[in-house]
């Protein structure tokens, strides 16, 4: 059934589209033609303006909250940003439409697809949508999308949009007792953990395959006849709409208000609503794996503004995806006698974007340690205002797309002009400024944008590395004309040359490294691949060269016999930059996922932009770019010996706790082996900063410091995560994922099987003897107390910060 979906007053209302006819002209409307013009151009307002439908209803007429009507088609989304594999995606698609029991077919407006199928009796949403990605193989999919109150923007009606629609779309042939039957029958199978599905299947992923992780679709378990509803399905369905019935009646029980309020000073509650979901869900009403969690996370927040009200709470608060009524008010009446903290943060962001607050209390500026760890999405970087002035410079040119990008990779260059130059780390070995960066993007991203930045950079270096590699051109020439005549001249002193070819061999690498006089030798790769070309040699030991250039006071070289080769043992100075491709950035560390490198490397990455976006535009690199950015390459220049800067001192050791509590809720061993030298780097870059910057301290490092770690970590585990956990075990990849906080999963009151079931849905080894290990670490920590023999409750600090 396609339903059109309108929001008003940040609620959804569903309403039947019956024909083929209504349909097109909904997506051929002047108005829908014209937001989705400008979409396809990167407009995000505009694609919130298109039509919506909704697929995965059965029979519903009005607010979808709350549904508990599941219809026989579902909805799968398929991404694609590349032109020619789009079109053998819908090659495929059309092939296999019969297998796969399509439905509709249509262009996104971001280039990707929609398909609408039939879907298998008995079986859910997710196990339809692995089901087909499973046989097509074509593309990822998104696994986001599974929810049943789903919403999807539409297109236009042209034959190059909706490449194919059946008209049996247009009618739901279970009736409506049948649809809610399937549905409850449906979520006791979830709750029973019987759905035929691979192990990251349920793990938030946009872009997940599920025939990675060696799923096997069993063709036999997959009925084709659609079951009729059992006389007991019926019985249990009754049952239970009597008991929320029952409970609906007994709700004013939990603090009775005669009249709701209508407002929070002056701001109608339906714009605060409306607002949370789009600072805090992306604009839409929570997937199905949040619903318990988000109902008492929102009363949490909420119950600061409604004066306590519960009534007003259970009208506010849907019962997200058929959570029971029940259940739902029980979450309502934890969250009212869990402790009266200050108003939340979530909250006050709501509140600021409404009333126009620009300036918080410095109180209400505390980041906790969920903010400060990895969230879902990639860490946003500070304003240009927050930024240290040095990164404002080199990043003003940029758009803003590219910002963080070009904020990762000029440190390798800057970097480079240090001349034996260290700096104590808090175990008080002293490191210098070895700093490797490697941009990893989808094709196509824009990995360019950190060329101008480092050309600018390294301008200084450039001209007297081509003076010297005129005089060693000179002095090669004299030796070829003097053949092996005793007065040959010998090798000129003061020979540094610090920019190196990516074809370099070894002895020419140890040669420079001998010369350079205590500088850094610095290569720009555009591919990360070219690595294996840079000392002429197969296996890993260019890997090798990256922890060597890392490792505090380790050498490189090699000892030879002969007369005219190559015997020096210098010190490994060596930073540099590269970029590739994700997926050739993943296969050519495949190698060494356990053996070091990647924690030593910086990343970062380019968000994704839909098809059509504007092209960006660059600002000037001209004289008065190079002539702000001289005082701090001269302040870098000029630096010699040990330099100790307290203040990045702290910062480390703050940000060696963080990350130790953040890896304790975790329990992420991946996450916190990264940790280490993650943190080592971005204490280098506070440290580079702060001699740029004339041996002066500011504000703004510790923020900019404290941003570039969490997107450092979180490339890192986005990109290889899963592939080094999956290492360790020496098992299979389980898909792409980050470190979640795992006491911030847990309900404040929790018992021991529930927090096994927790390590269980993380993929950690769930006995009980390593589960109480972990509770006893949070006990002694203070992050919780114990009530009972197997019962537990969280402190003040924790209460209410209950999330998925």
């Amino acid at each position: 059934m396609i339903y059109r979906i309108k929001v008003i007053k940040g609620r959804k209302y569903a309403t039947a589209v019956k024909s083929r006819e209504e349909f097109l002209a909904l997506r051929n409307s002047s108005e829908n033609l014209a937001n989705l013009e400008k979409a396809r151009q990167g407009d995000d307002a505009a694609k919130k303006k298109l039509e919506q439908f909704a697929y995965n209803l059965g029979h519903v007429d009005g607010l979808i909250a709350g549904c508990k009507s599941i219809g026989s088609y579902f909805f799968h989304d398929i991404d694609c940003y590349d032109k020619e594999q789009a079109e053998t995606i819908c090659k495929q698609i059309l092939e296999k439409k019969d297998e796969i029991g399509l439905k509709m077919l249509e262009k996104s407006a971001s280039g990707g697809y929609h398909l609408v199928c039939k879907r298998v009796p008995n079986t859910t949403i997710l196990e339809n949508q692995v089901r087909i990605a499973c046989i097509l193989k074509v593309a990822d999919m998104d696994n986001n999308a599974r929810d049943l109150q789903r919403v999807v923007f539409g297109t236009s009606g042209s034959a190059e949009d909706l490449i194919f629609l059946d008209n049996e779309l247009f009618d739901e042939p279970m009736l409506p007792e049948e649809c809610e039957a399937e549905y409850a029958r449906l979520k006791e199978r979830e709750r029973r953990g019987e759905e035929q599905l691979p192990l990251g299947a349920k793990k938030a992923n946009k872009h997940y395959r599920p025939w990675e992780d060696n799923f096997d679709i069993n063709k036999d378990s997959w009925t084709s006849q659609a079951a009729k509803p059992s006389v007991q399905d019926l019985k249990n369905l009754e049952g239970l709409n009597a008991d929320a019935e029952k409970s609906n009646k007994s709700i004013k029980s939990l603090n009775p208000c005669k009249e709701y309020p209508k407002d929070y000073h002056g701001i109608p509650f339906e714009a605060i609503l409306e607002k949370y979901w789009e600072l805090n869900n992306g604009g839409f009403e929570p997937n199905i794996g949040d619903r318990d969690t988000l109902t008492f996370q929102l009363a949490s927040d909420l119950r600061h503004i409604c004066g306590r009200s519960a009534e007003w709470l259970d009208q506010v608060i849907p019962c997200y995806d058929g959570f029971p009524i029940e259940e739902k008010r029980q979450k309502i009446a934890n969250a009212l006698k869990s402790s009266y903290e200050g108003m939340p943060g979530r909250l006050k962001d709501v509140l600021d974007a409404l009333e126009g607050r620009k300036n918080k209390a410095p109180e209400e500026q505390s980041e906790s340690i969920e903010q400060a760890a990895l969230p879902e999405q990639i860490p946003e970087m500070p304003s240009d205002k927050k930024l240290p002035k040095l990164i404002r410079l080199l990043t003003r040119n940029t758009p803003n797309q590219y910002k963080a990008a070009v904020a990762h990779a000029v440190f390798p260059p800057l970097g480079t002009h240090l001349k034996e130059v260290s700096f104590e780390y808090t175990d008080y070995v002293p490191h210098e400024a070895t700093l490797m960066n490697c941009l990893m993007a989808h094709t196509g991203a824009g990995k360019g944008c950190i060329d101008e930045p480092i050309k600018h950079i390294m301008a200084d270096i450039k001209e007297r590395d081509k003076e010297n590699t005129r005089r060693e051109e000179a002095w090669k020439r004299d030796c070829q004309k003097k053949g092996a005549n005793k007065d040959k001249q010998v090798r000129p002193e003061g020979l540094v040359i610090q920019e190196i070819d990516p074809d370099m061999t070894k002895p020419a690498l140890v040669t420079r490294m001998d010369e350079a006089e205590g500088h850094f030798v610095y290569v720009k790769l555009n591919e990360i691949d070219l690595f294996e070309q840079l000392k002429g040699q197969t296996g890993k030991q260019h890997f090798q060269l990256m922890c060597l250039a890392f490792d505090p006071g380790a050498e490189f070289g090699q000892t030879r016999v002969g007369t005219q080769s190559v015997t020096a043992r210098p010190k490994c100075r060596f930073n540099w930059n590269a970029c590739t491709t994700i997926q050739k950035g993943r296969k050519f560390f495949s190698r060494v996922l356990t053996d070091g490198p990647i924690s030593r490397i910086n990343f970062c990455t380019i968000p994704e932009m839909e098809i059509g976006a504007e092209q960006p535009i660059y600002g000037k690199y001209d004289e008065k770019f190079d002539e702000e950015l001289k005082p701090y390459i001269d302040n870098l220049v000029a630096a010699h010996g040990r330099v100790d800067c307290p203040q990045a001192f702290k910062l480390a050791k703050k940000l060696q706790e963080e990350c130790a509590e953040f890896a304790r809720l975790s329990q992420d061993e991946t996450y916190w082996n990264l940790s280490h030298r993650a943190i080592v780097i971005a204490w280098l870059k506070a440290c580079v900063l702060y001699v740029a910057n004339g041996n002066q301290w500011e504000k703004s490092i510790e923020d900019f410091v404290r941003w570039s770690l969490q997107y450092d970590l979180w490339c890192k585990m986005q990109f290889f995560g899963a592939d080094i956990e999956a290492a360790n075990r020496v098992g299979e990849r389980i898909g792409t994922r980050g470190p979640q906080n795992m006491l911030g999963l847990l309900p404040d009151v929790f018992t021991l099987d529930d927090a096994i079931h927790i390590r269980q849905q993380q993929g950690k080894n769930a006995s009980r003897r390593d589960t109480m290990h972990m509770i006893r670490t949070w006990t002694n920590r203070g992050y919780c107390a114990q009530r009972t023999e197997h019962s537990f409750e969280k402190s003040r600090k924790y209460v209410g910060k209950c999330k998925n």
